[in-house]
């Protein structure tokens, strides 16, 4: 049976290594000791919410969110900067579920919206995201400025 957890510092180590595949699936190199110490700095001053599947007791899967606000709707919103299943436990629907449970953490802060975004072609999650209720922003150009 799936579990869905908001993550604590008490899973920083099983959540490090999670968070370290998922940084080698986009290519960077293996580093557990930076991937723990950053996940710690988040969880810690709570920069972010980190909701984690498990299945079986074992943690399978992780959606970061980070929070901002929005001036004009004055309220809360969340980025999803980082959602990951582990290969093993792929098209069981636990993203699916990490998605909803983001959802519903947002609905339950007041929030106004959630904004992601992924890779132009990365049909298999842009599908999942349609499905999931989310819809293609084209109202906006987004720009980013690299330091």
């Amino acid at each position: 049976m799936l579990q869905t957890i908001k993550c604590g510092i008490t899973h920083c180590d099983e959540l490090s290594e999670l968070f370290n595949d998922y940084r080698i699936f986009y290519g960077q190199n293996s580093d557990i000791e930076s991937v723990r110490s950053f996940i710690s700095e988040r969880l810690k001053n709570n920069d972010s919410v980190i909701l984690a599947a498990l299945e079986k007791n074992i943690m399978c899967g992780f959606v970061q969110l980070y929070p901002s606000f929005s001036s004009v709707a004055m309220k809360r919103t969340f980025y999803l900067n980082d959602l990951f299943v582990n290969g093993t436990f792929r098209r069981k629907g636990i993203a699916e579920s990490l998605i909803n449970k983001s959802i519903e953490f947002a609905k339950e802060n007041s929030a106004a919206r959630i904004t992601l975004c992924t890779q132009i072609e990365n049909d298999a999650a842009k599908n999942l995201y349609i499905k999931s209720g989310f819809t293609k922003n084209t109202a906006y150009d987004y720009f980013n400025f690299a330091l």
